[in-house]
């Protein structure tokens, strides 16, 4: 049963946005549009498990939102004009008779066309990341619309109140609302590919390694973020930046097998069991990557990516090429500010120069970020600097300290297999022969 029900979840994950894109295609409304989608998901996860998967899945989710999004308009007094409003947006063309099988069962006077498929996944993408919005605002909404997350979850990730995230989509929904629903042309869509990608980005991030919860993977997420970019390269085959995001997610995901132990406890990358990896990941993502040095100038992704390979490629842990991923990690952190990437560095100063060396890095980034002391509120801002630093003092051989930065980082995590695997190594230095 409990097998059964992940799958009707990864299926029902796969397909909302592009029932949602259907949705807003033909009505142009992205509110009534979603309300509609997550009563139809809950429809179905409550009748599936008992009734079994219906034969076209998709269909069945288009009929049950459309019906209760018509149902929406009807009750609403401004039903004409936004009837109006949604014919006037809609290409002609979006109103063709869908291929044989490929249309909802009995859904002919939904008028809502030809079928949905992975363009319209790709369309309903682009449009959260509209140039109207700000980039918080495009990030929000795409991850709430698209990557399926809730608002708590995405006001998690950006450390913000659950209630200002709620705000923050609701303007950026109004803000596209009446957008027309098509891809955008070769110009546009550059310009918002950047954001694009840093929102699949998070959510492989988020899926990956999730900021909260008593699981430390959320397969769904990270595999939905790998599936939507397969389908941007598709589409940008020959972009750079495209195939490196790509190839970094293929490589760190392919270690998935490996970070657990029996019980869902963390097991860091230096201890474990490579065997486990999925090699046939871990050789397309090492060809992705060099695939990605190749089509243009070296960008983040791509930087990453080929730390990423670096890592993979090594049988052991202390085969691994510290120098060569520090200097990769040199690059990468003069392109880019970014915390992560600068916290990246220290660990591989650490392992090239020593752990004190390491530790001299880590405390800059501290000092400048104006978390030093991260005993208040900011260390929920700084748990993984707390980590780093309490593994590089016990590297050093500075057990008491290593104990406290281990501990305020357990107590600033909301992971809960993060927080159990930092308070073990802390418990552990509590031991005489720790």
């Amino acid at each position: 049963m409990g097998r059964a029900t992940d799958d009707i979840e990864d299926l029902l994950r796969r397909h909302a946005p592009q029932v949602l894109g259907a949705l807003v295609r033909r009505y142009g409304h992205f509110d009534p549009a979603e309300d509609s989608v997550q009563e139809a998901l809950i429809a179905a996860a409550e009748q599936w498990p008992r009734d079994g998967i219906p034969d076209n899945p998709r269909g069945w989710l288009i009929r049950v939102a459309s019906r209760r999004l018509t149902d929406r308009l009807r009750s609403d007094e401004a039903r004409r004009r936004r009837e109006e409003t949604a014919a006037a947006l809609t290409p002609a063309d979006a109103f063709v008779a869908p291929p044989p099988g490929e249309g909802p069962a009995g859904a002919g006077p939904s008028g809502l066309g030809r079928a949905p498929s992975e363009a319209d996944t790709l369309t309903l993408l682009f449009l959260c990341c509209h140039p109207a919005l700000s980039p918080a605002a495009q990030i929000a909404l795409t991850l709430r619309a698209v990557g399926g997350l809730t608002t708590a979850e995405i006001a998690r990730a950006h450390l913000v109140p659950e209630a200002t995230m709620a705000q923050r989509i609701s303007r950026a929904k109004r803000a596209v609302r009446g957008t027309q629903f098509r891809q955008p042309d070769a110009r546009d869509r550059d310009q918002r590919l950047a954001a694009v990608l840093q929102v699949l980005y998070l959510i492989f991030n988020e899926g990956y390694t999730a900021t909260a919860g008593p699981d430390l993977h959320r397969t769904d997420l990270a595999r939905e973020a790998i599936r939507l970019t397969r389908a941007v390269r598709r589409l940008l085959p020959h972009e750079g930046r495209v195939t490196g995001l790509l190839a970094l997610m293929v490589l760190t995901e392919a270690r998935t097998p490996a970070r657990t132990g029996p019980d869902g406890e963390l097991i860091p990358l230096d201890e474990q069991d490579r065997a486990l990896w999925d090699r046939t990941a871990v050789a397309e993502g090492i060809a992705l990557a060099e695939e990605a040095l190749a089509q243009g100038p070296a960008g983040d992704y791509q930087l990453q990516a080929a730390i990423a390979a670096l890592h993979d490629e090594a049988e052991r842990a202390e085969d691994t090429d510290w120098p060569q991923i520090l200097a990769l990690y040199d690059l990468l952190v003069r392109r880019s500010p970014d915390p992560a990437a600068a916290l990246g560095r220290a660990v591989a100063v650490a392992m090239v120069e020593g752990p004190r060396a390491g530790l001299a890095e880590v405390e800059a980034l501290a000092e400048t970020a104006g978390t030093a002391d991260t005993s208040g509120t900011a260390g929920q801002r700084n748990h993984r600097l707390d980590a780093v630093r309490a593994h590089l003092l016990e590297r050093a051989g500075d057990m008491a300290a290593a104990r406290t930065a281990y501990r305020a980082a357990a107590d600033a995590t909301l992971s809960e297999p993060e927080a159990r695997y930092l308070r073990r190594r802390a418990d552990r230095l509590d031991r005489p022969d720790g």
